[in-house]
């Protein structure tokens, strides 16, 4: 069970990179924005219903920058998950400067249509800005970080919750469904986004030797 994250990257690691270019191309080109302005289209004639929607904004909240750093910083105070804290802080930091630049040069503005739901009246703050004048959306950070939290935190429990820890990627996932759902982001960058943060989750833990946790324990 403890090798399904190395397995990614000797089997399927060439796999998600070329997904990443791929993804990287249309987002160049906009040759899917159609079909993700017409997703968003009818996205928002769905929203209205305040129980629903006070829902995703919690979601949403959820996936701000400062949550997984700041569980990412008591990681690696604590001696024993000190390298889980370090690979997942690693990881939170490369991802989210990646994405800034990533963003600028694709240009892939977020959604314009405007949110007429619900909204929390509490607000956390800005997510990690991009180096640029735009506002964009391509890969989605939001989506990027939860889906690292849940890669790395998820193999630090799978020796002791082999099947439990999979339920971490209800995380990324009802984060990502929030974002969709105010229309902060479109399908494609939304699926950019766990492409992006399984690619660099994997290249930290792999560089960080993320498995010694397990031979830390036993000690």
């Amino acid at each position: 069970m403890q090798n399904w994250l190395f397995d990614i990257r000797s089997r399927t690691f060439f796999l998600f990179f070329v997904c990443f270019l791929v993804l990287l191309y249309f987002a160049l080109s906009k040759s899917m924005l159609s079909y993700d302005t017409g997703f968003e289209t009818a996205l928002s004639k769905v929203v209205g219903h305040y129980p629903v929607d006070i829902t995703m904004d919690v979601f949403t909240e959820l996936g701000w920058v400062l949550y997984p750093i700041f569980v990412s910083i008591i990681l690696f105070i604590i001696k024993k998950t000190r390298r889980l804290g370090l690979v997942l802080l690693l990881s939170l930091l490369v991802g989210s400067m990646a994405v800034a630049y990533v963003r600028c040069y694709t240009g892939y503005e977020k959604p314009a249509l405007e949110y007429l739901g619900a909204h929390l009246p509490i607000k956390s703050g800005a997510d990690v800005g991009v180096p640029c004048n735009i506002e964009g959306t391509f890969p989605a950070g939001a989506t990027m970080r939860t889906t690292m939290f849940a890669f790395v935190v998820g193999y630090a429990l799978s020796k002791r919750f082999p099947r439990g820890c999979y339920l971490l990627w209800l995380y990324p996932a009802v984060v990502s469904i929030s974002r969709l759902y105010l229309l902060e982001e479109y399908p494609m960058t939304v699926i950019a986004g766990v492409v992006t943060g399984i690619l660099i989750a994997d290249i930290v833990s792999k560089k960080l030797k993320l498995e010694l946790i397990f031979e830390q324990s036993k000690t």
